[in-house]
């Protein structure tokens, strides 16, 4: 049974998430502050934790911090923060996910539903191919074959931004986590690199580049591969 750790000061919340996730087959831990649910991971690990960035004691991006030291187990953030900065640091942080407060329970069982699938069937992130569409991508090869056998030329860098996506289905990549890792440190604002880039990728591979069904984007946030 996958055992999921609740991290939220408000006690409505942690009732009506405590009977939700149970009513389908969840076990369920909570806690309340962020001290409670590192104790808590470290004494009886779960298999995923639904986290409150707003915590009475620790931010909860330290108590993802103090996860990310030893587990890789899956994180979705609560946030009831207007801003995006706290959840983008909270995604870099090394967070899975985000919902924002107020939520409703069927989005929230979503994102646990796709994110325990991804962790439980074992996406490997050195698996030599990856479907986008109806394209075939070759993380060996660097290549992109279109299934009428056409080849998709990429750019150096239109290979990296796209690679860092397929290695991450599903997952929310942040702007700043994508910026630093194909252009380096320093270019972590450097949104409008993503912007041109991304778009060159959607006219290339998506069907319909201006609705786009697999290279998407959370404004704000970041981007996401949705196989």
């Amino acid at each position: 049974m996958t055992r999921i750790l609740v991290v939220d000061d408000e006690p409505q919340i942690l009732r009506a998430l405590r009977i939700n996730l149970r009513a389908r087959g969840y076990d369920i831990d909570v806690a309340a502050t962020g001290t409670t649910a590192l104790k808590a991971a470290a004494s009886h690990p779960p298999d995923l934790v639904v986290l409150d960035l707003g915590l009475p004691d620790l931010d909860g991006v330290d108590v993802i911090r103090g996860l990310r030291g030893w587990t890789t187990v899956p994180i979705i953030v609560l946030s009831g923060r207007a801003g995006s900065d706290d959840k983008v640091t909270a995604l870099d942080a090394g967070a899975d996910d985000y919902v924002t407060k107020p939520f409703g329970v069927d989005e929230l069982l979503a994102r646990v539903r796709a994110v325990t699938r991804r962790h439980t069937t074992g996406t490997d992130p050195t698996s030599p191919t990856a479907r986008l569409g109806r394209h075939t991508v070759d993380l060996a090869a660097h290549t992109v074959t279109h299934d009428d056998g056409t080849a998709i030329k990429l750019t150096p860098t239109q290979w990296s931004v796209l690679e860092t996506l397929l290695r991450n289905p599903g997952k929310l990549i942040s702007q700043r986590q994508l910026l630093r890792d194909v252009w380096g440190p320093g270019y972590e604002t450097e949104t409008g690199y993503l912007r041109q880039y991304m778009a060159q990728l959607r006219r290339k591979l998506e069907p319909d580049p201006t609705r786009p069904r697999h290279l998407m984007t959370e404004p704000g946030m970041g981007y996401r591969y949705q196989p």
